[in-house]
């Protein structure tokens, strides 16, 4: 099959293909985040090469239109609103030392799109900041932003992130996993209920693999446990329960620079009364907000970043990280989960902490593409 050559890229300026979307529940909060990357990395350093991922898994050319890939009367967006065609396929290179990106369509020649130097994989959830795509672009011996395979991996599975965080002498709270084979028959299910049960109330009841609060319901009764249970396995076969705890929830970032990885100022989430909690609603459709700086004392402050660090490096973490914790009514700090991809919507927590720390949104993106231009790809 001949492939139709394009003109080389005469500029001197990196290549960033901007990959969003994606198979998972947080496919919209993908396009928000790829829309506002797109509105402030800077194009005097950068050419950029916007690639959508449907919710089937093709992958697809997208204009560069950011203004068509918001929020709209409540609305997620979707890759398919911004697909440049309802067929055509984008392949990324599947062998080291080739770094072009071919375009193909039914019935015509494939064209190369031209190289790209850097991946900026904003993928959340399963499918894309899980480790699989890392994978991919490992294979492909092509740079990319943020963490490795198993770093993605551990940090997408709260239960294998709160192992780590336990083994690191860490607080991570109390909670029990519910597999798939436990939910297959009723002993399963009965001896499940019965480890549920000895946490406590109130229950959270979570996706294990998933984020944005999807699919996450608070139990205040355990009669409606197994509607909860039901809810989350329908985006994650493996189901979470965590026993509700008493606190604020205080959420720090983490940053690789030249000399390792520093934290932000910490942020605090405060939700809206009208919700029970931080769901996804509250996250992305109302008016809850994120205070930065969190008010805290300096030795609280200062806890919370060492840890933050350390958890960061016990996950094995590249690039960027979101800590989230809870400061206990008892003084304690109980690390919640971990985001190796965090949001960059515009009202996301993570850059806004870094904003407040010092590093303007440009300046953060630019940070990341430098560090994975720098770092190779395989084993390191």
């Amino acid at each position: 099959m001949s492939i139709e050559q394009t003109s080389p890229n005469q500029s001197a300026k990196p290549r960033v293909a901007i990959v969003f979307g994606g198979r998972s529940s947080e496919h919209g909060v993908s396009v928000v985040t790829a829309a506002s990357v797109l509105r402030s990395i800077d194009r005097s350093k950068y050419e950029v090469l916007p690639i959508g991922i449907t919710h089937e898994g093709r992958w697809a050319l997208v204009g560069d239109e950011p203004a068509r890939m918001a929020i709209t009367d409540g609305r997620m967006p979707d890759v398919d609103q911004v697909a440049e065609s309802t067929e055509g396929q984008v392949a990324l290179p599947l062998a080291p030392g080739n770094r072009d990106v071919v375009w193909s369509e039914p019935g015509a020649t494939p064209k190369v799109l031209g190289e790209v130097d850097v991946v900026l994989p904003l993928l959340h959830g399963p499918w894309g900041e899980d480790g699989t795509l890392q994978g991919l672009l490992e294979l492909s011996g092509v740079p990319y932003v943020g963490s490795g395979v198993l770093a993605s991996s551990v940090g997408m599975d709260k239960e294998f992130t709160k192992r780590i965080i336990e083994s690191l002498g860490l607080y991570a709270g109390e909670y029990t996993v519910v597999k798939p084979r436990d939910w297959q028959t009723e002993t399963g299910r009965a001896a499940a209920r019965e480890r549920i049960a000895a946490l406590g109330l109130p229950l959270f009841v979570k996706p294990c693999r998933a984020g944005s609060s999807i699919g996450i319901t608070k139990v205040k009764d355990l009669a409606d446990l197994d509607a909860a249970i039901d809810e989350a396995r329908r985006h994650d076969p493996k189901v979470i329960v965590e026993k509700g705890v008493e606190g604020r929830e205080i959420e720090c970032g983490v940053l690789e620079f030249e000399d390792g990885p520093r934290a932000s100022v910490p942020a605090e989430v405060l939700v809206d009364a009208d919700f029970e909690f931080y769901d996804f609603e509250a996250k992305y459709i109302d008016s809850s907000e994120v205070e930065i700086p969190a008010k805290l004392t300096d030795a609280e402050r200062t806890e919370l970043q060492r840890q933050a660090v350390e958890v960061f490096d016990g996950l094995g973490c590249e690039g960027l990280a979101r800590v989230d914790f809870f400061l206990l009514n008892d003084g304690r700090w109980m690390v919640n989960e971990v985001n190796t991809m965090p949001g960059f919507t515009p009202i996301s927590a993570y850059p806004k902490m870094w904003e407040a720390t010092g590093v303007p949104y440009a300046e953060l993106i630019d940070r990341l593409l430098a560090a994975a231009l720098r770092r190779s790809t395989g084993l390191r």
